[in-house]
């Protein structure tokens, strides 16, 4: 993506935005709140249109072909979107069922497998966690096997545990190969789940690395008894500063 530029009325909220995610990778976008991460999801998963820029998406331009990128990307929002009232085999063969897939029952049973829910399949979503909830959210987010899958903060609200259990299941779909764009604003999980961080402040980026590569912008720790390294916290608060103004929750 090259030169991402969104505004809202006269409140521009993406200011020329650049970066590129490698395949099979998870590439964290951190940012305060109002940094603009939502947005720029929704832009390049075709629901909003920027005002400027270039974004290609699995190789496919998302403004000529939102239809082709579509079909190679899954979302996950803040909120699992899962129904309380079915149980959790009935929300994945449901969305089975729309994307028109054989044998729904068999692509629910291996899902539920696979991000162990499978003792849970005949209960209704509303007994459910909130861990186990969105890791449903995300199983259903994967029917089709799209390559791509955006989690737009998929840890808010969460308690550690549940923060736990999706920090798992992110890992797992890298390892298989998925590639995932994650937004956040919690370091600890940016640090602990991205093979590259970048860092979204009033609209742009401002840093883009590795965390070791980011950890280098800061000195070395002093030495007493023990060498402290700086942690992700510090190198996030010295570049955009103890305290960010909080401007809403751009969508």
């Amino acid at each position: 993506m090259q030169g991402i530029e969104k505004s809202f009325a006269d409140l521009p909220v993406l200011r020329g935005v650049d970066f590129e995610v490698d395949a099979g990778s998870i590439f964290a976008l951190l940012g305060s709140n109002g940094a603009g991460k939502t947005t720029l999801v929704k832009i390049l998963s075709t629901l909003l249109t920027a005002d400027a820029g270039h974004a290609v998406v699995h190789g496919v331009d998302v403004t000529e072909h939102p239809a082709e990128v579509r079909r190679a990307i899954s979302l996950t929002g803040q909120f699992a979107a899962v129904d309380g009232v079915l149980t959790g085999r009935e929300n994945l063969v449901l969305v089975a069922r729309l994307r028109h897939l054989p044998d729904p029952g068999s692509v629910a049973d291996d899902l539920l497998i696979r991000f162990g829910l499978a003792d849970a399949a005949q209960r209704r979503v509303a007994t459910y966690s909130g861990g186990m909830r969105r890791r449903l959210d995300i199983a259903m987010s994967l029917i089709g096997d799209p390559p791509i899958i955006f989690l737009d903060e998929p840890t808010t609200g969460l308690d550690p545990q549940a923060r736990n259990e999706v920090w798992q299941t992110v890992q797992d779909l890298a390892r298989g190969g998925t590639t995932v764009l994650l937004t956040t604003q919690y370091l600890d999980e940016a640090e602990h789940l991205a093979d590259r961080i970048a860092i979204l402040h009033r609209g742009t980026i401002i840093q883009n690395g590795t965390l070791a590569e980011l950890k280098q912008l800061l000195p070395p720790g002093e030495v007493t008894y023990v060498e402290k390294q700086p942690s992700l916290e510090d190198v996030f608060l010295a570049l955009v500063g103890p305290t960010a103004p909080d401007e809403g929750d751009h969508r």
